[in-house]
Formats: C-alpha cells, sequence, structure tokens
C-alpha cells in the first residue's frame, strides 16, 4: 500500500502569486502604463468578442471550436512550466495579474486568439497565457466535499476495493484513464482509481481513454 501523499494545498494559494515585470513594477502599475492597447482597431474587435465570450458558462461551449486550434472549447490542458505568467489580455503590452509556479496544474482554456490562450484556474481565476506554455497532458486536482477531508485511491474502480492510498486536497494527479464515474490515476508514489467527481480537470462524465 502506497503511504498518503499530502499536496501543497489550494492552486490558488500555493501556486500563484501577484505578477511583476521585470522592473518591479507591480501588475496594478503595469497596467495603468499599458491602459493604451498597441493594436488595430479590428483586432480590438476579435479581442472583445473574445472576452465577451469567455465570460459564458462553460456549457454554452460545449459545441465550439476554437479559431486557432479548431480544437474543442472549452477544455482541459496543464501548466508545462514552473512560471508561467497570466496576464490581463493577449500580448505582453498587458499586465501580468499572476504568476504560476507549479507545473503540471490543470486550467481550462477558454478561448484562443493568435498564439494566446484565455484560462481559467480551479478558483475561477482567469486570464491569458502564451499557448507555448500549455501542455496536452492531462492532470487533475484533488477535491474533496468537505474542506479538510482526505480522498481515496483504491486498487480497482469499485469503493470496497483495496485501499492504494490518501490524498489531500490540493495534489495532482495524472489522468490516465476515466470512464465517467471513476478514473484512473497516479502520481508521486501512488497509483490506483478515484471517482471522477472528486476531481478538478475533467469534465462531468467526460471519458479519457
Amino acid at each position: 500500500m502506497a503511504s498518503p501523499a499530502t499536496g501543497g494545498g489550494l492552486a490558488g494559494l500555493s501556486n500563484r502569486w501577484p505578477g511583476k515585470d521585470k522592473d518591479g513594477l507591480s501588475a496594478i502599475e503595469e497596467s495603468t502604463m499599458n491602459r493604451r492597447l498597441r493594436t488595430k482597431p479590428t483586432r480590438r474587435l476579435a479581442l472583445a468578442a473574445l472576452c465577451l465570450a469567455a465570460l459564458t458558462p462553460a456549457l454554452a461551449f460545449a459545441d465550439q471550436v476554437g479559431t486557432v486550434t479548431r480544437l474543442p472549447l472549452p477544455r482541459f490542458a496543464s501548466l508545462k512550466t514552473d512560471r508561467v505568467n497570466l496576464r490581463e489580455g493577449p500580448s505582453k503590452d498587458h499586465a501580468t495579474k499572476w504568476v504560476y509556479q507549479r507545473a503540471g496544474l490543470p486550467v481550462e482554456i477558454t478561448a484562443e486568439f493568435e498564439i494566446w490562450r484565455r484560462i481559467r484556474d480551479s478558483e475561477g481565476a482567469d486570464g491569458w497565457v502564451l499557448h507555448s506554455l500549455l501542455s496536452g497532458r492531462r492532470t487533475a486536482l484533488v477535491t474533496p466535499n468537505k474542506k479538510g477531508e482526505s480522498s481515496k485511491i483504491y486498487a480497482r474502480p469499485a469503493a470496497g476495493a483495496d485501499l492504494a492510498a490518501t490524498l489531500q486536497s490540493g495534489v495532482i494527479v495524472n489522468l490516465r484513464k476515466c470512464d465517467g464515474d471513476w478514473c484512473q490515476v497516479d502520481g508521486d508514489g501512488f497509483k490506483g482509481y478515484i471517482e471522477q467527481y472528486k476531481l478538478w480537470g475533467v469534465y462531468p462524465n467526460e471519458k479519457i481513454e
């Protein structure tokens, strides 16, 4: 039996920090300096449409595809590196809202614009990141129903199966398979099955082969 795995807490508290640019300006200061977008009128209109669309609930995107990749929107991805700047808009002229510092953190892509992707994290914070900083590798965060509650990883996809590990809220797991009810997952020192509804990073009833 694997020893219980513990995680680094909630994603928003342990994995992202208020952003500063290379000159030490805070996000608020940088935002003030960059009020004017250096874009053409048509580009501004396209950006405005994307911003409005990103505010729509996820269900409204169920049958849509990205204008750049032609992949479904919304969809889940993960952070590729240990440092990802989340910006207020799709260009480096926009202020950095947060800096994520945890590779593998699952995020939801809600919009696309050129080389930029609008993402949302497990706590609802959203913004724009470079597409090159995202990975198609599927991961998820353990999210028990109650605060402080741990989640069980079973040796088989059944609640009565042998216990493989106990995971705390905020632990990142790699998604191997999901059938809509259970997901096969693994991570640092554990491998097994967990109920799909206890994970953030996979949609209800979504199947992953």
